[in-house]
């Protein structure tokens, strides 16, 4: 969902979604719990680290299923407990 609001043309969205499919990524679905604990960290975090709730989502889908998130943007994630963080530089 983040990655497809990020392009700027239907043609991009396509290729993304071609991406996804051609290596087999998974695609979790929204649980009760992914939403509660999202709901908690805007609550927790977004006033004082900016945290949206894209990024909240993401966060909880990552713990509730016990994966390692991989992102550029540490600003928004590190000050989340219990999230397994690899930061990359692009």
């Amino acid at each position: 969902m983040e990655l497809l609001q990020c392009a700027h043309s239907k043609k991009q969205q396509q290729i993304t979604r071609d991406y996804l499919y051609e290596f087999n990524f998974e695609t979790i679905p929204l649980s009760e719990n992914i939403g509660h604990r999202a709901a908690i960290y805007i609550e927790e975090y977004s006033m004082q680290n900016g945290l949206r709730a894209g990024d909240a989502i993401i966060a909880a889908t990552a713990i509730e299923n016990r994966l390692t998130l991989v992102t550029s943007n540490q600003k928004h994630y590190k000050i989340i407990p219990d999230l397994e963080l690899r930061i990359f530089k692009p």
